[in-house]
């Protein structure tokens, strides 16, 4: 508990984040939901459609409404040019908005029907205008209902909002992704109780107003606004104060590795001088078009993921002709500079348990086609769409019981608890010795080579700078080198590392 208490001071800026995403995304959800409801209110037909389509948007679940929004917005910058932000702060906002519209709507649309007549018939009789009688008797009528709508989609977005992280805006998601992935627990509950902490704090100021408005009490309603409000500029506040709009930013993927290679790169450019950003547990698709549009600056990644996943590519030409023509493409197609390789190769690659593999005499993807009909195979959530899965899987004729999806650090638990039987393990990961696992042969050279690359983004190629800072690092990390780091991430001892210690260790090991 201790550390959940070392770790939360630590977290402002993300708190910042969060509230600022958060409250845009209630404010505007408002602002769109509040005339739809009055027009439905006036109209049964515009009420039905309008609540249709806000279940609607509430059957997706909120992970992919987000990243839904992330090739949209590609889409729309070809068409509105290159200043339209892709990643960040604007899908996060438009998904989350969308995800707030139903139960304000349905509470201002039941609140509206529900009005009782003969007040309604009493402010005509009075010869009330449509428009003197929505402000004098049916909002004020309606507003504590409508509060209570506005409560529910906040403490929502609050929770939805630590999804955003997946598409790089930061948020109090940072520290439970970061912990999940890597198995620290401490930073995990520490991200969650924050989280918490703000759904309460804001459900309970809203209370205030809700209250406030069923008493008619403008001290008690105007007191809970300014206090929201206060709150909502402190944020903004301290979000500006820590903004620099020279700074680089650096994604990771969702793995051990990348999270420590992110770090390592970050330390370098902040000896430099280069102020830095952080955006983790990125999605592989999310980060190539991140740095390709420079809503990212620099990212790693992986020979084989680049050939296979965005030059289209199914052969093998081999590791220096295949790495010759993705530093080609990668500058003549998307004007990303691919500053080297960093020493060490990260491939795809099928592992068993030794002793599971022995009783079933396997050795080889070639070994396994016999006995996959009775096993389940095990990857990361994103595996068993890549085309790496369907080429090994139709070249071999692999045909397993079942797959199953795992977090990356996830997977080699499933593999000792039995859950899978073989998984799709990464190659420079600690956990294959550790955890006493085979890694099976690939006769027919179905998984190309998985050499890291250090790719810098259009924005930042000709930046000498950070070339001189980074330079370093281009075969430098020896495979054995990056397995101990990834361990002393992943391992659950005392001898636990953080990210950016197993960085400083990686960079000591590696002569940097």
């Amino acid at each position: 508990m201790n550390d959940i208490w070392d770790i939360l001071p630590g977290l402002g800026d993300k708190l910042a984040a969060h509230v600022v995403l958060s409250a845009s995304a209630i404010g505007l959800a408002m602002l769109i939901a509040l005339p739809m409801a009055v027009w439905a209110s006036r109209s049964p037909v515009v009420a039905r459609i309008t609540l249709g389509l806000a279940s609607l948007v509430q059957t997706i679940p909120a992970l992919a409404l987000l990243a839904l929004f992330f090739p949209l917005l590609l889409s729309l910058r070809a068409v509105f040019g290159e200043g339209l932000p892709t990643l960040g702060f604007l899908p996060a906002l438009m998904a989350l908005t969308l995800y707030a519209l139903l139960p304000i709507l349905r509470n201002a649309v039941t609140a509206q029907a529900n009005l009782d007549p003969g007040v309604l018939e009493a402010a005509d009789g009075v010869g009330m205008t449509r428009w003197q009688k929505l402000a004098l008797v049916e909002a004020p009528l309606s507003a504590p209902f409508i509060m209570a709508g506005i409560r529910t989609a906040s403490v929502w977005t609050i929770g939805a909002a630590t999804l955003a992280t997946t598409i790089g805006q930061p948020s109090l998601g940072d520290p439970i992704f970061a912990g999940l992935q890597t198995q620290n627990w401490a930073l995990v509950l520490a991200g969650c109780v924050a989280s918490a902490g703000l759904a309460l704090a804001a459900d309970n100021l809203l209370w205030v107003i809700e209250v406030g408005l069923a008493k008619r009490s403008r001290i008690q309603t105007f007191g809970g606004v300014a206090v929201v409000m206060l709150g909502i500029l402190a944020a903004l506040w301290a979000q500006g104060a820590g903004s620099d709009d020279r700074r680089i930013v650096i994604a990771s993927k969702q793995f051990s590795e990348q999270y420590i290679l992110a770090q390592l790169i970050g330390a370098r450019l902040e000896a430099a001088g280069h102020a830095v950003e952080y955006r983790d547990g990125l999605g592989s698709a999310v980060v190539h078009s991140a740095v390709a549009s420079s809503a990212i600056d620099i990212s790693v990644d992986y020979t084989g993921t680049v050939w296979t996943n965005y030059l289209k590519r199914a052969d093998n030409p081999g590791r220096e002709a295949m790495y010759d023509a993705i530093r080609e493409w990668e500058w003549q197609t998307n004007g990303v500079k691919v500053l080297g390789r960093l020493g060490f190769e990260n491939a795809y690659a099928f592992a068993m348990r030794e002793n599971r593999a022995a009783e079933l005499g396997v050795a080889s993807l070639t070994d396994l086609v016999a006995v996959a009909p009775r096993l389940t195979v095990g990857g990361d959530p994103e595996f068993f769409e890549r085309p790496e899965w369907i080429a090994v899987r139709d070249a071999y004729g692999l045909r397993f019981a079942g797959t199953r999806n795992f977090a990356p650090t996830f997977m080699y638990n499933a593999l000792q608890s039995g859950e899978a039987d073989v998984i799709s393990a990464y190659t420079s990961d600690g956990r294959i010795a550790a955890d006493r696992l085979l890694v099976l042969a690939d006769p027919k050279g179905a998984l190309p080579s998985y050499d890291a690359m250090l790719m810098l983004s259009p924005r930042i190629a000709q930046d000498q700078g950070v070339i001189a800072a980074l330079t370093p690092l281009i075969g430098a990390i020896s495979v054995e080198a990056m397995r101990e780091a990834n361990l002393a991430v992943d391992r659950e001892d005392a001898a636990k590392m953080t990210p950016k210690a197993a960085a400083a260790q990686l960079a000591v090991k590696a002569g940097i």
